[in-house]
Parts: C-alpha cells; structure tokens; sequence
C-alpha cells in the first residue's frame, strides 16, 4: 500500500545499521587484546631498560667529541673566509689600479709618439732655415740695396732677413722645449711600466694566494660538512636511545592507561547498549511485539484514508472505499528493521503481493497472527523457512514499489483480519 511518507536528508550506510551492541562488545573485545598485549611489551621494554641507558651514554660522549670538532672547524671556517674577503678585495683594488695605470702609459705612449713628430717637423724646418740663411749670408746688404729695383723692396729685403733670424731662435726655443718634455715623458713611461710590472706581479701573487685560501675554504667546507653530518647521525642515535630508554621508562605504562580508560568507557557503553536492549525487550506489548524501528515518527495511522491509491476494505461489516490497513513509521533510508517478535519467514524479497512490487518480509508468529514489513531496500537479509527471533534485523527502510519516499509500511494480519498494528504493540 502506498501512504504519506517522510524522506531522509541522505540515505545511511547500511554498516551504520549494524546491531550497535554487538558492535560494542566486538569493540571491548579488542582492547581487551589490546591491553594484554602492551602488557607483555611493558615487560620486554622494562627488561632491556639498562642496556639502553649504556647505549644513551655512549651516544652522549660521542655527541660532544664530534661537536667540539665541529665548533674548532666552524671558527677556522670563519678566519679563512675573513682572508678570503680582505685578499679578494685587495686584488680587486689592485686591479683597478693595473688598469688605470695602464691607461695612463698608453696616454703617454701616445703623446710622446705625437711631440716626436712634431720635434722632428721643426728640427727639419729649423735646418732649412739655417741653410737658407746661410745662402743669404753670402750676399751683402749693400749688394741687396743696390740691386734692389726701388729702395721700397730693399727695405723689405733686410727686414726678412732679420725676421728669419727671430723666427729660428723661436723655433730653436721650442725644440729645445720640446726635447725636455719629451725626455721628461720618456723616462715617465719608463718608469710606469716598471710600475705597471711590479703591480702585476703583485696581483699574480695575490691571486695565487687568493686560490690557495679559497682551496682551503672548500675543504674546510667539507670537512665542516663531515663533521655536521655527523653531528646528527650522533643526535638521531642519541635521539633514538633517549626515546627507547623513555619508551621503556613511561610510554607504554601511559598507553595501558590510555587502553584501561578506553576500555572502562567500552564496559560502559556496553551496560548502557545491554541496558537499553534489555529495556526494549521488557516493553514488549502484552503479544510480546515491539515495535519494528527503535527511533521513528508516524507518518499514516491505520485506518480509511482519501488516498486513491489505496484499496477499498470491509471492516467490521462497513464498506470503506479507500482504506489503510497498516501502519507507516519512518527512520531514514537504511534503518534497520527488526522482527517484533520470534517467528518464521513466510515470504522475503518480492513476495508478489497483489496490488504491490515492492521488497519485504512476512513473518508468522503462531495463533492465526502474521506480520507484514513492506518497501524495504532491494536486499534480502532472510529467507523463506528462516526462524527468526525478537528484535532481529530482516531488513533495512527504503521506497521500493509504490511509494514516494523512504518508510516502512508494518501491517499486522490476525486470522485473514487486517488490525491495527497499534493494538498489538506496545
């Protein structure tokens, strides 16, 4: 039959549906194994408590050997790398200065090339000059005057003349400048590359030094490397000893405590659960039934109902067009559904109930009286022939056949009379 229903927010996991007893003693059973066996370990532990304590001392005098090593090592490090930094810059410094001072010698190069040149142009113009001078000098002046057209160009004869004469001691003054400066730049550039030679070689033994340091460095690097290694192999072995040596001390005696406490609050649930079974089943009806969920909400009471679906019924000689002849409580999807007392499986699965196709479960109990569990999920828990006791899981709630949510349609048949499962639960 198909009644008003109540579905679930998400359907439960059919392990939830379990018997929460059982699972409770299967629970306390375990950490009673448990505790037995960290007992026994607790006995072992305890037994090589004083080897260990010789293994955490030996790790500890290890430990502080390799750690002054390591500390001797780490301060050489620092030293080696303050050299390292002072001779790096130097030889930077020294560089720069190599380079400057090569620059500068080029200038000079340069230079002298450029005043030879031009002390050779005037050595040769004054030479020139000299000798032309000297051609003149065998003509007299009167002889000039004289053969001079008019006394205008004689005029102008002498006084060239005479200004050659001024112009060669110029000349004459500024090679003998000239010879000065280039000698002074000479010896200059002489000087600056026996300069420049001894900064180089200064720089090639600096740089030398610099590689020498910087060997050292990386092998003290490594050693350092070495020694931290192990440095930690000796605290993990010393780690390894003090948490053994603790585990033996206190680490287990904690987990038995922990298990003792896990295992009372078990034993309490375990009354609680066995208390709560035993309550259920001295609120038995007085036909020994109760009821087929053990948290639930009424969803449709027995009786005539305005649902078309539902199939007409003669009760107590009076004609019901539309009649409900069970009861639909409603759990969750997946709730388990138990036998409301002992009896046999008369049917399981799809019983092929005429106005219905829905999974579920008839039961009878003895005395004409049969119970009927209908829209169940779409799995079989019980078979035909099956004995099945008070409170037994035949099932789980679903909405299979006609209806529209999950629920569980529990009908009670007295003698081939449809009753109101009310009467007979408790």
């Amino acid at each position: 039959m198909v009644g008003a229903s109540i579905v679930s927010p998400s359907p439960r996991d059919l392990a939830q549906a379990a018997d929460p007893l059982a699972e409770a003693k299967a629970e306390q059973q375990a950490l009673e194994r448990t505790l037995s066996a960290q007992r026994a370990a607790l006995d072992q532990l305890k037994a090589t408590s004083a080897a260990l304590g010789v293994q955490l001392d030996l790790a500890e005098a290890e430990l502080t050997s390799v750690t002054a090593e390591y500390d001797r090592v780490s301060g050489l490090l620092v030293e080696v790398q303050g050299q390292v930094a002072k001779i790096t810059a130097h030889l930077a410094d020294l560089r720069t200065q190599i380079d400057e001072l090569d620059r500068q010698l080029n200038a000079i190069a340069v230079q002298i090339r450029l005043e030879t040149d031009a002390l050779r142009e005037r050595e040769l113009l004054l030479q020139d000059h000299l000798r032309a001078a000297y051609e003149r000098s065998r003509t007299s002046l009167l002889e000039l005057i004289i053969s001079a057209p008019t006394l205008d160009a004689a005029t102008n004869q002498v006084g060239y003349l005479i200004t050659v004469s001024d112009q060669d001691r110029q000349l004459a003054e500024e090679i003998s400048s000239l010879r000065a400066s280039l000698k002074t730049r000479q010896e200059t550039l002489r000087d600056g590359r026996r300069t420049l030679g001894q900064a180089r070689d200064e720089a090639d033994a600096e740089a030398a030094l610099l590689a020498a340091r910087e060997a050292e460095l990386a092998a003290t690097e490594a050693r350092l490397a070495e020694l931290k290694q192990a440095a930690e192999e000796k605290r993990m072995a010393q780690a390894d000893a003090l948490n053994a040596a603790l585990e033996a001390r206190g680490n287990v005696e904690a987990q038995i405590k922990a298990s003792e406490s896990a295992f009372a609050a078990q034993n309490a649930l375990v009354d609680k659960l066995q208390a709560e079974a035993d309550a259920r089943n001295q609120n038995a009806s007085a036909f020994g039934f109760r009821w087929p969920e053990d948290e639930f909400v009424v969803t449709q009471e027995w009786g005539p109902t305005s649902f078309r679906l539902e199939p007409s019924y003669t009760y107590n000689g009076v004609y019901y067009p539309h009649f409900h002849t069970a009861i639909d409580i409603a759990a969750g999807c997946g709730t388990p559904i138990r036998a409301v007392g002992s009896g046999t499986v008369v049917a399981s699965g799809q019983p092929s109930w005429p106005w219905d196709s829905a999974y579920g479960v008839i039961i009878r109990h003895g005395f004409g009286v049969l119970t009927l569990y209908w829209h169940l999920q779409a799995q079989v828990v019980v078979s035909p022939g099956q004995a099945v006791s008070f409170g037994q899981v035949i099932g789980y709630e679903g909405s299979t056949g006609n209806s529209t949510g999950c629920h569980l349609h529990m009908a009670i048949n007295d003698h081939g009379i449809w009753q109101n499962p009310r009467t007979y639960l408790p």
